[in-house]
């Protein structure tokens, strides 16, 4: 018969722990009192192993007692590891070292160079590009800017084609909201405020400001959580805020709204948002100042109206389409357009996200801002509206790629979190960011010195837009606003390569006003859209029969 051993293998640390625990006792009395720190150390993970094989909440402390909790030390310290050892240049999501270190070297105002060539795959099925031109431009010295307002809005804004997204006073610390603000003040940019509202550091600040408004109408908040149209007005008259964004919903968590819990509604948040002190701050799903498309244009009127005529418009991901094409045909039947649109991609971050919705909802931000665009030309709107684009956009070759697929400017938050010094280290929900970026702790926050990291965000825009134009000038052209479909390659399988004027659809202009039209991906969702609902009007089946019969006749 084999002979059982004295204890499992899996032991052999918790005993080895209780055994120098009695070595170190009797060497403590026998030879010298120095002992009693080892034993010490040894009584200690001895009292860990018993605790371990008692406790029930985890196997693996029961069956490894005292070793088990190496793994769990592993797992916590796994992403520093990546990191800073295991990987490369190209490894790291959501934004790879080379992207990060780009962003670093610009803040930082370092020459941004590669050496040696790509180590891009270029023979991916995802790789991108844009050609180049045997008859390059002079470098442009012209503002890069563009105008935002319709036939509607009394004060247009003229905003850079480069600007911090929306990230909440509460998500990021109050230094880094200031050095954001600062560096958009220095550089001539725009700030968008996040659902949070404006905040004392973003007007202690000064740079220009967009308002965004989410479903908990912070800063213009009722006591019952409902739109307050007279806080609106006041708010709205500041000079530092140019334009007022609507949030219907974002890429990272479309369709999800937050609770902040009371504890974390600190004296400065409350008097951003216009909510009692340590109270929970419910933001829901949807908005309760309109429920139809119709409702969505005259609520777009009425913040036109009180703000005094800025411009107005709405930031969303895209989802079922027909939503979208009921609020176009909205607009067409009241003549109600908003300012701008900004259409955020489902690669887009956010602090906090349950992982189905950062990876599995919502549209990417390619077929969302071609869907968009398509939209408006196809009825006519496109002339009257501009198309802001968010999502993963740091780099010229981003922003040129978005515009040649129909934008007229582009949002970053992480990039600009970048240039505040934001390391990537997934560490948003937890309180602890160790740069002070995105935390609540004061002491933390410290960390951030806000004259250092503001010039940074200055400088990063700057640069940005430099290498914007030199990309632009190398194409053949004086603006991105040149860039076109024709101009921006696209792999398709393995073998064929099309420009995006072949690879996507493109719609003709009023090509959806017409009877009888039939495009992929557009004339059954149109004809499921209503400007009354958001609901779909009739079944995906019934739509196309409708297509077809029209086909016939």
């Amino acid at each position: 018969m084999e002979a059982r051993p004295l204890f499992p293998a899996r032991y052999t640390v918790f005993v080895l722990c209780l055994a120098l625990t009695f070595l170190f006792f009797v060497l403590m009395f026998a030879v010298s009192i120095h002992f009693f720190w080892p034993f010490l150390v040894c009584a200690v993970l001895s009292a860990i192993g018993y605790i371990d094989t008692h406790q029930t909440r985890h196997s693996v402390l029961r069956n490894y007692p005292v070793a088990g909790h190496f793994r769990f030390l592993f797992e916590a310290i796994r992403p520093e590891l990546r990191q800073y050892f295991f990987e490369s240049n190209q490894d790291g999501r959501p934004f790879s070292r080379e992207r990060r270190s780009m962003v670093y070297d610009r803040a930082k105002n370092i020459e941004d160079v590669l050496p040696f060539g790509t180590e891009l795959d270029v023979y991916d099925g995802s790789y991108g590009w844009v050609n180049h031109s045997i008859c390059p431009q002079p470098h442009s010295e012209g503002d890069m800017r563009v105008t935002i307002g319709g036939p509607d809005c009394k004060h247009p804004y003229s905003a850079s084609l480069y600007n911090i997204s929306a990230m909440s006073f509460g998500s990021l610390s109050g230094n880094a909201i200031l050095a954001l603000n600062k560096g958009a003040k220095a550089g001539g940019f725009y700030h968008d405020t996040g659902e949070g509202s404006v905040s004392r550091y973003h007007r202690e600040g000064g740079g220009d400001l967009v308002w965004e408004l989410g479903s908990g109408y912070f800063g213009c908040r009722a006591e019952d959580g409902t739109f307050d149209a007279e806080k609106f007005q006041k708010l709205a008259a500041d000079p530092q805020i140019k334009m007022i964004e609507i949030k219907m919903s974002q890429g990272a968590k479309p369709g999800h709204g937050g609770v902040l819990p009371g504890p974390k509604v600190t004296e400065e948040i409350a008097e951003a948002r216009g909510i009692p002190i340590g109270k929970d701050c419910i933001s829901p799903s949807s908005h309760s100042a309109f429920s139809t498309p119709l409702e969505l244009l005259d609520f777009i009127a009425e913040l036109r109206r009180l703000s005094g005529g800025k411009p107005v418009g709405f930031k969303l991901c895209i989802g079922h389409r027909w939503e979208f094409m009921a609020i176009v045909k909205a607009m067409l039947k009241t003549g109600i357009k908003p300012d701008f649109i900004v259409v955020d991609g489902a690669e887009g971050g956010t602090g906090a996200a349950p992982v189905e919705f950062a990876n599995r909802l919502g549209t990417p931000l390619r077929q969302g801002l071609t869907f968009v665009h398509n939209c408006l030309v196809g009825t006519g709107l496109r002339d009257d509206i501009r198309i802001g684009a968010s999502g993963k956009l740091i780099s010229a070759f981003d922003i040129a790629g978005v515009m040649a697929l129909g934008a007229d400017w582009v949002n970053s938050a992480r990039g600009f979190m970048f240039a505040v010094g934001c390391i990537q280290s997934q560490s948003c929900h937890t309180n602890k960011c160790p740069t002070g970026v995105a935390t609540q702790d004061p002491l933390r926050q410290k960390a951030l010195d806000v004259p250092d990291k503001s010039q940074r965000v200055a400088n990063f825009h700057r640069n940005t837009i430099k290498a914007l134009k030199d990309f632009t000038a190398a194409a053949g052209f004086d603006h991105p606003k040149d860039f076109k479909p024709e101009h921006f390659y696209l792999r398709e399988g393995l073998r064929e390569i099309l420009p995006a004027s072949a690879a996507l659809p493109w719609l003709k202009k009023n090509a959806l006003l017409t009877d009888d039209h039939d495009i992929p991906g557009y004339s059954t969702y149109w004809a499921m859209a209503e400007a009354e609902s958001f609901q779909a009007s009739k079944s995906v089946e019934a739509a196309r029969a409708l297509q077809h019969h029209k086909g016939h006749h």
